[in-house]
């Protein structure tokens, strides 16, 4: 039984799709279906229905998965020991990230440039996804990584602070306060304001902050990720409550007007906290320890920060 045929089947299964594991494998995906139907005439017994969309294991695939998954994560761990024993930094391979969307693209393109600008050989896998689907993805082992805003304590996952981001207020050029660089707490009472979905943290966060300083708004709309939170505000649509970095290009092309938001009460201050997440009983492989280090500044690159000056790094520490 070829090594292969085991990492095609934990790639089909992760992405619960024949198309996206044979692209995976760089084969076509009528070679990856019969790869697995070899496995299945193997074993007797069949591992995956393929009358359900999306695919769903069996009982039997279900137990072959769990122990195939082990077995294919300790070989590539152990094939890049033997690699790397001649450079303890060299990284080879690919480290599967899942970010929320409001990571932003631009953000994140400069550290995957620079992880590839240092370490040739290794790449990045980089998807964006819904909150509860970069938790999916990294608990279910089809990221090794993800970055996720107000982290919670998950029972499986390792969770090191990452930024801490300051929100502030945002509105269109047209609008009455855009000429100013500042804005008091109570100002805000009474705006239209354009905000995301209350199942969101970040919603449910500023929704506190500002009960807690009394202030009351006019919701006209709410959405899931921020890019469209910014484009109805430069319609003027209503204002919305941002973290900084998220607007940094609406603000350099003068699209939008970011406020810092003062009379803010101490214990209550407003910003975004964004942390990494791994599984917590998995020993990281070398490649995404790299690119981990590379994130969270302990890399020993000596350079400046990667990441906007508008966040402030948090030192990294596992939480219990």
């Amino acid at each position: 039984m070829q090594f292969e045929s085991l990492q095609l089947f934990c790639d089909v299964v992760r992405w619960s799709s024949f198309s996206r594991g044979a692209s995976e494998n760089n084969i076509s995906q009528s070679s990856a279906s019969q790869a697995v139907h070899q496995l299945e005439l193997r074993l007797g017994v069949r591992l995956i229905d393929r009358s359900k969309r999306p695919l769903v294991l069996t009982e039997e695939g279900k137990v072959y998965y769990e122990g195939c998954k082990d077995l294919v994560s300790r070989y590539l761990e152990l094939e890049n020991r033997v690699k790397t024993l001649n450079d303890e930094r060299k990284a080879t391979g690919t480290v599967g990230v899942a970010a929320i969307y409001s990571v932003g693209l631009a953000h994140m393109s400069r550290y995957v440039k620079t992880f590839g600008e240092r370490h040739p050989e290794a790449s990045v896998r980089l998807e964006y996804l819904h909150p509860t689907q970069v938790v999916e993805r990294v608990t279910g082992g089809a990221a090794e990584l993800g970055l996720i805003s107000y982290p919670k304590k998950w029972p499986e996952l390792a969770v090191i602070p990452w930024r801490e981001e300051t929100m502030v207020l945002v509105v269109p050029s047209s609008h009455r306060f855009a000429r100013r660089e500042r804005v008091h707490v109570r100002e805000i009472d009474g705006e239209t304001l354009v905000a995301f979905d209350p199942a969101l943290s970040i919603r449910k966060a500023v929704d506190r902050f500002l009960r807690r300083h009394d202030v009351e708004v006019d919701v006209a709309l709410e959405f899931d990720n921020i890019e469209n939170i910014k484009r109805a505000v430069e319609i003027s649509a209503g204002v919305a409550i941002l973290p900084e970095p998220t607007v940094a290009e609406e603000i350099r092309a003068g699209t939008l007007v970011a406020l810092t938001i003062e009379g803010q009460d101490p214990k209550y201050r407003l910003t975004r906290p964004l942390a990494v997440i791994h599984r917590r009983h998995e020993t990281l492989d070398i490649t995404t320890s790299r690119f981990l280090e590379l994130l969270t500044g302990c890399d020993g690159g000596g350079g400046e920060a990667v990441g906007p000056p508008a966040s402030r790094m948090i030192p990294a520490a596992t939480t219990p």
